[in-house]
């Protein structure tokens, strides 16, 4: 299968939806994994496992899945050598009771669903880890009671810090102390207890500044009588983090020796959750098991594209038994775009073990390669890059496919000549029949009709309309030709009943109305008088756009016999016609009166020159010198 296949299918789209269903993202990482197969036994287990699954879901029953979260980053970081934290450890002890309670659920429901309940043989139960993480840890952090050690650590902690707040309130409640005091209360910062003092009393409280505050009115100071009680409780902070990274690295280590049978259950829970998915979208859309082959046999019988909301008109086809190519034709109205994806679409969702929407008579083929063509650009701009993308995509189809292969053909040939068209596309259909592929195109092209109709192993098909209203009833019907119907759309689109009359009657005869037009009904030609041309008169040291170069110059010399003028640009001159330039602004409007115009056409070294030679410089003129000396030799 390519992705090309999936995204013209809307296969991905189908995924989405069912995805969607999963409670967990161990289920939802394996539907993005999800491919079709094309292995008949593959299939025929996955479309065992939705139908058990449908049957549990019968009983009314909800499978247990909450509080399953996936653990894989956490089986991760513990492969790397990460000690677990509190919140990673009830994550996995949530996951090992919900592991437990769907193994009992599956073995409860083996009799309705042996093979699902098959695979909870595989899960591993580990009681005793669930309970070394209930017992070690909660509230999200390790407790007291997990070990001897630290039940010994916190009590000295707890008795310290009462001895602490003993002394704090004895000094707050001190009468000597009352006007140092900024408020009477105790704070917490940075791990030590502090009383807020005025600042300009700080000198006069013994004992350590740990912060101050913002307006620097307040200082908090741990006072002195605290002090060795405080290093006391932080030393016994820094035991109590030894302790609970023992406790947390044994836990982890617990995990850790039981990782290959943790992945184990991860996958089967992950495989539930999918499978389970696949049940429920199964019965919310009335889905049923189709029979299955592998050797290119499809009946559909009131099948349903799984996407399409409201009344669908279901439909029913056939191929694989007595022809193995299929022409569907009939007006772009009809729904033959829709046909092809509802056949296309259904036989990815079988090979990927989902119920379809249809009837229990409907069998499936597995393919290895679906192919599509089918475009979605209509537009008569692109209808030649639109003819060639097909093409190109038709000739990498024929490099892969094979007597394996289902091939779905949109509007075959079209976007070139018609009969050159209809010629190519015979010759394309043809060769996918001998290589053996099961091929579905539709066409408006009446010589390929006929083509079909001659041909023992094609067969045609039309997409039936109302006769009376000329509306289209979705429904394809095997055995028949259909009209393109351009008469009908013509007709909607309100043209004229005559011009339709005319058409109607040169469909059936091939002789045309050759009668010339009345002359008087032809518009004479109208002689007009060449209006005398309007030159615009260019000066020296005006300034022009080149409208060639899209830049700028200076006119050096006025419009000659010929309109040409000269134009001084990037330090060039160069003759330009007038109706290549544009006015920008008169010299006038651009210098003062009496400004030296020529000094316009002069590179900056060439005045420069000049000025040196002008205010005597002998550098200037030994220059000069040795530029005559130079002319001469």
């Amino acid at each position: 299968m390519n992705e090309l296949t999936f995204d013209k299918l809307q296969y991905n789209e189908l995924k989405q939806i069912i995805r969607s269903y999963c409670i967990s993202g161990l289920g939802k990482q394996l539907m993005d994994k999800l491919q079709p197969s094309s292995h008949i036994n593959i299939v025929k287990n996955r479309l065992n496992e939705t139908t058990e699954a449908v049957a549990v879901l019968n009983t009314n029953s909800r499978v247990p899945f909450l509080g399953v979260s996936n653990i894989e980053h956490i089986m991760q970081n513990l492969e790397k050598g990460m000690t677990l934290q509190p919140n990673d450890l009830i994550n996995v002890s949530d996951f090992l009771r919900g592991c437990r309670k769907i193994k009992k659920y599956m073995f409860d429901k083996a009799f309705i669903a042996p093979v699902l309940a098959s695979y909870a043989n595989s899960m591993t139960v580990f009681h005793h880890i669930e309970e070394e993480i209930a017992f070690s840890i909660k509230g999200n952090r390790v407790d007291a009671a997990a070990s001897k050690e630290l039940r010994r650590i916190r009590n000295n902690m707890q008795n310290v810090e009462s001895k602490m707040e003993e002394r704090l309130h004895r000094f707050i409640n001190s009468s000597a102390n009352k006007k140092y005091i900024q408020e009477a209360f105790i704070s917490k910062k940075d791990g030590r207890y502090t009383i807020p003092i005025k600042s300009s009393y700080k000198h006069h409280v013994e004992g350590i500044v740990v912060d101050t505050s913002s307006k620097g009115s307040t200082v908090f100071i741990e006072p002195a009588a605290v002090s060795k009680l405080n290093n006391e409780l932080a030393a016994l902070k820094a035991e109590e983090q030894m302790e609970e990274y023992q406790i947390l690295a044994t836990l982890s280590g617990m995990i850790l020796e039981n990782i290959r049978d943790l992945n184990v259950n991860m996958e089967l829970i992950g495989q539930y959750d999918m499978v389970f998915a696949k049940a429920k979208f199964s019965k919310q859309t009335d889905g049923v098991e189709p029979k299955l082959n592998d050797y290119g046999f499809m009946k559909l019988v009131d099948g349903k594209h799984p996407l399409l909301s409201g009344e669908t008109v279901p439909l029913n086809f056939e191929i694989g038994e007595d022809f193995r190519s299929l022409i569907i034709t009939g007006p772009n109205a009809g729904g033959k775009t829709v046909v092809l994806k509802t056949i296309g679409l259904l036989t990815l969702a079988v090979m990927s073990g989902f119920h379809i929407t249809a009837d229990k008579e409907t069998e499936i083929s597995v393919f290895q390669h679906i192919f599509v063509d089918i475009g979605d650009d209509q537009s008569i701009e692109n209808a030649l890059s639109t003819f060639s993308s097909h093409m190109q995509n038709i000739a990498g189809i024929m490099q892969q496919a094979s007597n394996h292969a289902l091939v779905l053909l949109d509007e075959i040939g079209s976007g070139t000549e018609p009969n050159e068209g209809a010629a190519l596309a015979i010759s394309i259909l043809e060769e996918f029949y001998h290589m053996g592929c099961i091929t579905v195109a539709t066409t408006h092209y009446g010589e390929i009709k006929r083509f079909s109709e001659m041909h023992p192993d094609f067969m045609n098909a039309a997409m039936q309309f109302n006769n009376e209203t000329l509306e289209p009833l979705y429904q394809l019907i095997l055995g028949e030709s259909g009209e393109s119907n351009a008469l009908w759309i013509s007709r909607k689109m309100k043209m004229r009943e005559q011009v339709l009359q005319k058409a109607k009657h040169y469909m059936n005869n091939q002789t045309y109305d050759l009668t010339r037009i009345d002359k008087n009904k032809i518009r004479k030609p109208q002689v007009v008088k060449p209006k005398s041309e309007v030159f615009t008169e260019y000066g020296k040291g005006d300034r022009v756009k080149l409208l060639e170069h899209d830049d700028f110059g200076i006119i050096y010399k006025g419009p000659d016999s010929y309109r040409n003028v000269v134009v001084f640009y990037q330090n060039e001159l160069i003759t330009v016609n007038v109706k290549r330039v544009s006015l920008e602004i008169k010299a006038k409007d651009l210098y003062p009166a009496g400004y030296d115009l020529d000094t316009l056409f002069e590179d900056y070294h060439s005045r420069k020159m000049q000025h040196d030679l002008e205010r005597g410089s002998k550098q200037a003129l030994r220059k000069i010198e040795k530029e005559i000396k130079k002319n001469k030799k």
